[in-house]
């Protein structure tokens, strides 16, 4: 399986696996996701990393429907500004390849935030670490696992 994968099932916390056939040509892996999962857009979440001006790391969980909103990252992070991290950066940082990087399991323990809207679902998707496997959880248990903290940071 994924490093994700085993941190859930060694916390035995309540998670489901989906599995689907990737298509390397898919231009948004998120979307794919939804779209072979049969699964609404907004209940599907990317990760992504920013990095802040001293070169901190941070992961961020947005909606695939949406966007990171780099601001207002920022502001709840308590640093002056985010940028999009380096795919190379990411990769080495989490251990997980762009457009399988799951916000758990990663090789280095990173401040996390999730945007809020997650929240309002019973369950939400997140990269179980390999393109073409996400993992369905609550996202307080995605919260519990990745000591992560809930913030409007999508748009």
């Amino acid at each position: 399986m994924t490093p994700a994968i085993d941190l859930l099932k060694k916390a035995h916390a309540e998670f489901r696996v989906h599995s689907y056939i990737h298509n390397p040509k898919s231009a948004s892996y998120g979307l794919e996701a939804a779209e072979k999962l049969g699964l609404p857009p907004e209940r599907v979440y990317k990760t992504l990393l920013a990095a802040t001006e001293k070169g901190e790391l941070l992961v961020a969980v947005v909606p695939v429907v949406g966007s990171l909103d780099l601001k207002a990252l920022a502001s709840t992070a308590g640093v002056k500004k985010v940028d999009m991290a380096d795919a190379g950066v990411a990769q080495r940082s989490t251990g997980y390849l762009v457009g399988g990087i799951s916000p758990l399991g990663q090789k280095k323990r990173l401040r996390t935030f999730i945007d809020e809207l997650a929240r309002t679902f019973p369950s939400i998707f997140v990269s179980a670490g390999r393109r073409g496997l996400e993992v369905e959880l609550a996202a307080q248990v995605l919260a519990e696992h990745t000591q992560a903290s809930f913030a409007a940071i999508g748009r």
